[in-house]
């Protein structure tokens, strides 16, 4: 299975960021008074190429949901099927992401791709929606591919498809999500796969998982990663045989963000997992994504230490339906906000004495 022929990815606007570290320089405030958030600043204006830059006003959550064959092993704290419900809280906005979001000033998009309700129609009925559709669940990956050939190149393109669409609509701002029972699994042998780790070290407590729980998800990710290790140099064959339809179509909605050049808060595991797989594919796409928040699971962790992120805050939110990263959403407005309506020192005459003065 060949890779994709994608563009280069095109890195944020050095000279935007040049110009808000210049900028906040001439604030009427100490010298790294503004700490983080100066930074934050800064980021946002290289990512939108403009100084001072603005406040997102479009943050958009799009959760990626579907089931995993793996599930059936009894790797999670949820029976599979309970993804179906968990998609209706969402659309009933009763998910912590949809009630975090208008907080936040964001909206919420659930996209199902792989839900396993035994037909290709969406568990919504909408047959517009149905374009989105990869199959009903994935393979069970201790001894069977998650996917197709195929089924992983039309997964990449939709998730490319559906960053386009939203960035598209005007999101200038977007949070890649996850819902699927067990979908902790496959992302933790695709972490432990890119990063060479051994599998004890990636299995967490993912939907808060009981010792048992905990020796059977070490076992299916042993034998996950057994299978998945001859593909380590093959991003997409990676995908096909360890992933599943949601982490093949979250891996192209991460690359198509970057080459769209659209910045991206990065949470939760699934996403992680699938942030690594975008940065084989598509180099440099990491410098589009800030790491929102510090997860307990440990496979995130070395996620996060190979993509050279720094989380944000440490909020130990595990969820993976974008609740971290909205807590964030927050923090980036007021750091535009900060960095274009400050007071400077020549305005206010708010400035440090002068040595001997």
């Amino acid at each position: 299975m060949d890779a994709p022929a994608l563009p280069a990815v095109t890195a944020p606007d050095a000279e935007s960021r040049r110009a808000a570290v210049a900028r906040h320089a001439e604030l009427a405030v100490p010298t790294g008074g503004l700490g983080l958030l100066a930074e934050l600043g800064c980021w946002l204006a290289a990512c939108q190429g403009i100084c001072p830059p603005r406040p997102p006003a479009r943050p958009r959550v799009v959760v990626i949901a579907a089931d995993h064959g793996i599930a059936e092993a009894g790797v999670s704290a949820y029976p599979p099927g309970v993804t179906a419900r968990q998609v209706a809280a969402a659309r009933e906005q009763t998910l912590p992401a949809s009630v975090l979001a208008p907080v936040a000033g964001a909206s919420v998009r659930v996209v199902d791709v792989g839900l396993d309700h035994g037909s290709d129609n969406t568990a919504d009925g909408t047959a517009a929606a149905a374009r989105y559709r990869v199959r009903s669940g994935s393979g069970w990956i201790d001894r069977a591919d998650a996917l197709t050939g195929d089924e992983t190149t039309a997964a990449f393109a939709i998730g490319r498809t559906l960053a386009d669409e939203e960035v598209d609509a005007g999101a200038d701002l977007l949070v890649p999500a996850s819902l699927g029972v067990g979908a902790t699994t496959p992302a933790s042998v695709l972490v432990a796969a890119l990063t060479g780790t051994e599998p004890v070290a990636v299995v967490g407590r993912g939907s808060g998982i009981d010792d048992d729980t905990w020796m059977r998800k070490a076992a299916a990710i042993r034998d996950g990663l057994r299978r998945a290790r001859p593909f380590t140099r093959d991003p997409l064959a990676l995908l096909r045989v360890a992933g599943g339809a949601d982490l093949a179509v979250l891996t192209g909605f991460l690359v198509q963000a970057a080459l769209r050049k659209t910045p991206v808060l990065l949470d939760g595991l699934v996403a992680g997992a699938a942030a690594l797989v975008a940065e084989e594919l598509a180099p440099g796409a990491r410098e589009w994504w800030l790491a929102a928040q510090r997860s307990p699971e440990p496979a995130m962790a070395l996620v996060l230490d190979q993509l050279q992120l720094t989380p944000l805050l440490d909020l130990q939110v595990r969820l993976g339906d974008g609740s971290g990263a909205l807590a964030v959403v927050p923090l980036l407005q007021m750091s535009a906000r900060l960095l274009a309506e400050t007071a400077t020192a020549a305005d206010t005459g708010i400035a440090p004495a002068k040595p001997g003065a």
